[in-house]
């Protein structure tokens, strides 16, 4: 079994982010885990889960003392680091998908605009900027590249 058969729904990838951060036992992991998405972990998924995720040499646990007694305390592997790894970026390409036809391209920076933007009527085009003083450069940069009336109409004679 794969690392992402492991590790295929929100939970079980959110366990392994929060390791990846840092280790943790148990109880610090469910904590963790409920704080970033609002959502508790059963602890009869993540031991079973930890369990799976040491036999796949994705994590190692040590006893370590925490208060009056010891803790398995989790950690990730490099194996493990490398899956959180594909985890992040697995994510970040479903957000892209998410927020990429949203968003609209500054006419004058290239910047990506998510929301919003400034819009204004140059010539007989609306254009997107990301805000008025990209527009006014624009402006600038397309006066300063065409002759003003006054040259062009001595070009003509």
């Amino acid at each position: 079994m794969s690392g992402e058969d492991v590790a295929f729904d929100m939970i079980r990838s959110s366990i392994v982010l929060v390791l990846s951060e840092k280790p943790l036992h148990g109880y610090g992991i469910m904590k963790e885990v409920e704080n970033r998405i609002g959502k508790p972990v059963n602890p009869s998924l993540l031991y079973p889960f930890l369990k799976q995720l040491e036999k796949n040499d994705l994590v190692r646990s040590t006893k370590k003392p925490v208060g009056q007694k010891p803790k398995n305390i989790y950690e990730l592997t490099t194996t493990g680091r490398e899956l959180a790894v594909r985890i992040y970026k697995r994510i970040a390409s479903m957000v892209s998908l998410a927020i990429e036809p949203n968003l609209s391209i500054c006419f004058h920076c290239s910047c990506k605009i998510y929301e919003g933007g400034y819009r204004e009527v140059i010539g007989e085009r609306e254009l997107v900027f990301c805000c008025v003083h990209c527009a006014q450069a624009y402006k600038n940069e397309l006066s300063s590249t065409q002759p003003s009336e006054e040259t062009r109409e001595r070009m003509l004679e």
